[in-house]
């Protein structure tokens, strides 16, 4: 029998069996022209879906839904939800449609942004319903300039950066410089992770819920082995002392929290741009250019594919290794190996003295 509005309190719910569904739900409407039109729509849905299929029919925000379900990153969704609404076919997203909803959403925004916050979680959505056969394969066109980002920090920028920096500044800046870690994995290290004997770091909760341990240089481990470090809990603090408020579960607007400080010190040193992701890129530029070791950069960097770890090294000058060795930074496996034994800490202490600050 045909979808039929039943009446329950305030609210209208459709009972009956159409295409041999059985079903009652709620329209969440206590309008009855309202829920009549959803009746009809919701009839109109199921008969098309048991005719054609579900992969003729599921809606983006279906699959959005399972994406998310699954593990996928909310983030840039919503937007892109409340713009094709609930009733859009996952088979209709087109590159057309990208094209539309980039013209919407994102007017005057750079190509990169674009592709961060439209192509990727599009592609994203779609990709998972194709694993699950709900629709065909496709790629969607990414906007030309995603890689155009060239921003990493010479030795000499550094330098500027550590000689106006402050004690709190400074340590963040040489773990970071040193490891290549992310904003959210850096300001939610641990005491008990931090090993200065092997010059060794434990990142347990990375971005990709992939924990890895990272190696870190000299120059870092006589930077924080010189300041403060707790008994416990994070190791980067505020300037009252206490850990860093995380933003959501997956550590998110973390690097917006060291931005004013970030933002001083470029100032101060006369630095183009300064940012806790700039800082990642110069460490996959250093890392790569001293060693030459692609395995190790996506490893230590916490990168499951090539071509981002690509896209995060730069093309650097033939010097830059030996420059980098000038300044105390030695990514080779040697140089931060057998620390303890090898180089007693007083006397690292007083190698470095100049360079801590």
């Amino acid at each position: 029998m045909p979808l039929k509005l039943h009446r329950r309190g305030a609210i209208f719910y459709l009972r009956g069996t159409v295409a041999g569904q059985r079903l009652y739900e709620s329209t969440g409407l206590d309008d009855r022209k309202a829920a009549d039109v959803l009746r009809a729509r919701r009839e109109k849905e199921i008969i098309e879906r048991a005719a054609y299929g579900r992969s003729a029919t599921i809606s983006f925000a279906e699959a959005a839904l399972t994406y998310l379900q699954s593990g996928g990153e909310a983030r840039y969704l919503g937007p892109i939800l409340q713009a094709v609404g609930p009733k859009f076919r996952l088979v209709d997203m087109s590159n057309d449609q990208v094209n539309r909803l980039a013209q919407l959403l994102y007017p005057t925004a750079a190509p990169a942004t674009i592709n961060r916050q439209l192509v990727t979680p599009i592609s994203a959505v779609v990709n998972m319903a194709a694993d699950d056969d709900l629709c065909p394969a496709r790629r969607f066109r990414r906007r030309p300039g995603d890689n155009a980002r060239i921003d990493w920090l010479t030795p000499e920028q550094a330098e500027a950066a550590f000689s106006v920096a402050g004690e709190r500044g400074r340590r963040l800046l040489a773990f970071m410089l040193g490891t290549g870690c992310r904003a959210s994995e850096a300001l939610r290290l641990e005491r008990a992770d931090l090993h200065l004997d092997t010059c060794e770091a434990w990142v347990a909760e990375a971005k990709n819920d992939d924990p890895r341990m990272v190696r870190y240089p000299l120059r870092t481990r006589a930077v924080l082995a010189t300041g403060w470090l707790p008994d416990l809990g994070c190791i980067f603090r505020t300037p009252k002392g206490l850990p860093y408020r995380l933003r959501g579960d997956d550590g998110r607007g973390l690097g917006g929290q060291v931005k004013g400080e970030m933002d001083r010190i470029r100032a101060a040193a006369g630095i183009p741009c300064l940012t806790p992701h700039v800082l990642r890129h110069t460490w996959a530029t250093w890392y790569y250019a001293q060693t030459r070791d692609f395995g190790g950069l996506m490893d230590l960097g916490g990168w499951k594919k090539a071509d981002m770890a690509n896209r995060y090294r730069k093309i650097a000058p033939a010097d830059l290794g030996q420059r980098l060795l000038a300044h105390g930074w030695d990514f080779r496996a040697g140089g931060a190996k057998d620390v303890q034994g090898a180089v007693p800490q007083g006397e690292l202490l007083r190698d470095y003295r100049g360079l801590v600050g």
